[in-house]
């Protein structure tokens, strides 16, 4: 089958980049940016590509590919580092700005490329970097520029390709046609690739990494711990998967009964239900440092699971979890181990887990997929529709939606109003339109007017987003007359609510939760 190598040098849109490949039919994987060339698995190679960066070239660390990536023979594509990499690579030099470029920039041709094949001139692309190009590398040629900077570089003779900004985001125009043009244009790599070949290779590879020992599913009641107790379903006997859903207590409104149902549905031998609510609530007392409450949360759910683990399973067993990619290169975790942590997740930077991790006891079959892939594969498994488009809902819950510390009785709260604001959506056949959407309780009170009484109430923000694959996102354009009625609900409804505000903030440069 024809691939894409991605070097990954610790750009947190690399998986971006591997996505937008597979998602127009061709098989991508990501690798290491200085893995040695004779150590890759170079049959069906097409093509390579030089992701992002979070470090400058002339970084004493900098990550730098192995020279032989030069003499394969086939295309290669840098962006951003990557450009900025092979321009020193051929003796081109590359300078700190002083007009740096973040955001959107409009791109002008000075050649006519394969590459901008039925691409609009002056597109709006997407750049993120403080350096720039000052001197081209042998044998390269600028080939358009920004309005201060030179964006695209090409060495026609060895067929490499060289762009400052990322067409991996939503936000780049014409950015997957971009990619599209050099990956099927320029490398000739066939579609082949679709979801039932990735569930094909994961049940081959869940078959020979497990052997025939049993696997425990921690089920959140969310899509990707569901979706990933479905594949393993798929892949083997269910009596070998043990189901254990935690209720921690920072779970949605009815959210227990929900999983009972859905858990029933997959056709599983061994549920377990659990209720632990208390003991996360005590060990949440006093805590408001948001990485502290991930490590809380993520080491109880390990102890937890050790707690109530089935007697009739094995000591030697795997770990299975609903790790996606985005949780990886968040917490830190990119493919070459040079991404920068933008916020733990429980289920990945938790040291309980790491250890697990590093005994090579946790099976993750969706930690190469997106957000929008594992609804793809959810459907693909036979899930309900109703069910593949549920929003996200993060692995530490409420605990990471309740800013400050956490209590009963602020869960109790939020818990109301996050059903109350889902409620509103669905009545007004705007769930299915949005990407994601909750409630976050902020740790003040302000005041307001209940009758002709003062009142001291918390304070409660409203997110909604739209995005593809949860690397970027957009806010949700209410109508104001929706955004005004749901406001007044919540704060009719439940009387600690006394103010309620619309987070109006896109991703970058905020996340899409606050914690």
């Amino acid at each position: 089958m024809d691939k894409i190598i991605i070097l990954d040098f610790g750009g947190q849109t690399t998986q971006l980049i591997a996505r937008r490949i597979r998602e127009f039919g061709v098989y991508s994987e990501i690798v290491p940016g200085t893995e040695a060339m004779e150590r890759i698995d170079k049959s069906g190679l097409k093509g390579i590509i030089f992701s992002g960066s979070p470090y400058s070239v002339y970084d004493s660390n900098a990550p730098k590919p192995d020279s032989a990536v030069y003499t394969l023979g086939v295309p290669v594509l840098g962006i951003c580092y990557g450009l900025q990499l092979m321009t020193t690579n051929f003796g081109g030099s590359v300078q700190n700005m002083a007009h740096k470029e973040f955001g959107r920039a409009p791109v002008t041709f000075e050649q006519n490329l394969a590459l901008f094949r039925d691409v609009k001139n002056g597109f709006q692309s997407w750049m993120s970097h403080g350096d720039s190009i000052e001197t081209p590398g042998k044998g390269f040629e600028i080939a358009a520029r920004s309005e201060k900077h030179p964006a695209v570089l090409v060495n026609k003779e060895l067929n490499l390709y060289g762009i400052q900004f990322h067409p991996e985001v939503t936000h780049c125009d014409y950015g997957a046609k971009i990619l599209e043009n050099f990956v099927v244009g320029i490398c000739k790599a066939e579609k082949t690739w679709n979801m039932d070949q990735y569930i094909n290779r994961e049940i081959a590879r869940i078959k020979t990494t497990v052997g025939s020992r049993d696997i425990l599913v921690l089920i959140s009641g969310g899509v990707d711990s569901t979706v990933t107790g479905a594949l393993l379903l798929k892949a083997l006997p269910p009596e070998r998967i043990f189901l254990m859903y935690i209720n921690t207590g920072l779970m949605r409104k009815d959210e227990t009964e929900e999983v009972k149902e859905i858990l029933l549905s997959l056709g599983a031998k061994n549920i377990q239900i659990v209720d632990a609510s208390s003991e996360f609530l005590k060990a949440l007392k006093g805590t408001e440092d948001p990485e502290a409450k991930r490590e809380i949360i993520g080491d109880l759910f390990i102890k937890v699971q050790e707690k109530y683990l089935p007697s009739h399973i094995g000591d030697d067993y795997f770990l299975a979890q609903g790790t996606l990619y985005t949780d990886m290169i968040e917490s830190g975790k990119g493919v070459g181990k040079k991404a920068k942590v933008i916020k733990s997740h429980h289920n990945v930077r938790s040291p309980l887990v790491e250890e697990k991790r590093e005994a090579g006891l946790i099976l993750e079959p969706l930690a190469m997929l997106f957000k929008d892939e594992v609804r793809k594969l959810g459907r693909a498994l036979g899930l309900k529709e109703a069910f593949v488009l549920r929003h996200p809902f993060p692995g530490p819950g409420l605990g990471v939606r309740i800013l400050g510390e956490v209590t009963e009785e602020k869960c109790r709260i939020l818990k109301e109003a996050d059903a109350l604001f889902i409620s509103e959506l669905k009545k007004r056949d705007l769930y299915n339109k949005i990407w994601q959407a909750f409630c976050v309780l902020l740790p003040l009170k302000s005041v307001g007017v209940a009758g002709d009484d003062r009142h001291y109430g918390y304070v409660l923000a409203l997110r909604a987003i739209n995005s593809i694959d949860g690397m970027t996102a957009d806010v949700y354009p209410f109508q104001t007359t929706d955004l005004l009625e749901i406001s007044s609900l919540i704060t009719n409804s439940i009387p600690e609510v006394g103010r309620v505000v619309y987070d109006i903030s896109s991703k970058p440069p905020a996340t899409i939760e606050w914690e």
